[in-house]
């Protein structure tokens, strides 16, 4: 048997009544707020976490380059299958692991990653879990795929133990690699492009473009990836690794028109960041499009800190 209105029980408690229908009608529309929160958060869920791979998988290579590689295949901890290629520099030092952002592929990176192996760098570019050439895992928005960088960078010691390394993310990427060069010592430099502060935050300006009220669709979406995906968004925030990195050089880049991760919060891991540190901003940039903004000036810019941060060897 169905009890009292919560709602028109509410208005007794005030010692007002309402008429039953305005009490059903209010119920029905906290009902039907109820599934739009839910929808929304499950799609939210889904859309940073479920696998998701395109319909094709052609792609370029480094031949379309002419550039000499090799293919790599390596596991992360937890059993992911990852793919990747090694642009390979023999008289080289510096040894350069690069990032793709959310739903990427190594594939996107070849612009930069070329760009870095032609003024001198060993290159390193990997497919993350469910992406491109690697094989599926548990995934998400920057947390298991952690275990990805740091068997790439197990990988990349392996190949060249002499050399010094800098690991180079973006977007998703970038919150990866803040996350896992400050607990990695063996990391020397570090260049972001586009990240993120922390999870919540990303969700909460996806909404915001959506005109969604954030609350409490954050609340339910997060508890849907505890559950569905096996980690909350409180276990992604870059700001609260972002100062482990120091003292060693840390390059911030972002879009000043970025409509995806606000530049407001590139300049809050800046100001959470120790030094050495830079940021650099990009005006009328969107997310990412600094490198598309002026792209021989970018890889000069990166290649000059890689350069004063990683100077050879006495």
């Amino acid at each position: 048997m169905t009890g009292p209105s919560p709602v028109a029980d509410h208005h007794r408690l005030l010692g007002r009544r309402v008429p039953r229908g305005l009490a059903v009608g209010a119920t029905a529309a906290a009902g039907g707020l109820g599934t739009l929160v839910g929808l929304t958060a499950t799609y939210i869920a889904r859309t940073h976490s479920a696998p998701k791979r395109p319909a094709l998988d052609y792609g370029f290579t480094p031949f379309e380059l002419d550039i000499p590689w090799a293919d790599l295949h390596f596991d992360a901890a937890d059993g992911a299958r990852l793919s990747g290629w090694w642009l390979d520099r023999p008289g080289s030092d510096r040894v350069v692991i690069i990032c793709h952002g959310h739903r990427g592929t190594k594939q996107d990176m070849l612009g930069i990653g070329s760009g870095l192996w032609r003024a001198g760098n060993s290159v390193m570019l990997f497919d993350f879990r469910g992406n491109g050439d690697s094989g599926d895992g548990l995934q998400s928005l920057a947390h298991h795929e952690q275990a990805d960088l740091e068997a790439a960078i197990d990988l990349a010691r392996e190949r060249r133990p002499d050399a010094r390394l800098a690991v180079i993310g973006f977007s998703m990427g970038a919150a990866i690699s803040i996350l896992v060069a400050a607990r990695r010592p063996e990391v020397e430099a570090v260049v972001v492009d586009s990240p993120f502060a922390t999870m919540r935050d990303v969700i909460a300006a996806a909404l915001q473009r959506y005109r969604v009220p954030p609350w409490p669709t954050i609340a339910a979406s997060d508890r849907l990836t505890r559950l569905r995906y096996g980690y909350r968004y409180a276990q992604v925030r870059p700001i609260d690794a972002v100062a482990a990195i120091a003292p060693r050089p840390l390059l911030v880049l972002h879009g000043e028109a970025d409509r995806i991760i606000p530049v407001s919060q590139a300049r809050e891991l800046f100001e959470a960041a120790g030094e050495p540190k830079e940021l650099v901003t990009f005006p009328g940039a969107d997310h990412c499009g600094g490198y598309f903004a002026d792209r021989p000036a970018y890889i000069a810019l990166v290649e000059d800190f890689l350069r004063r941060a990683l100077p050879p060897r006495d």
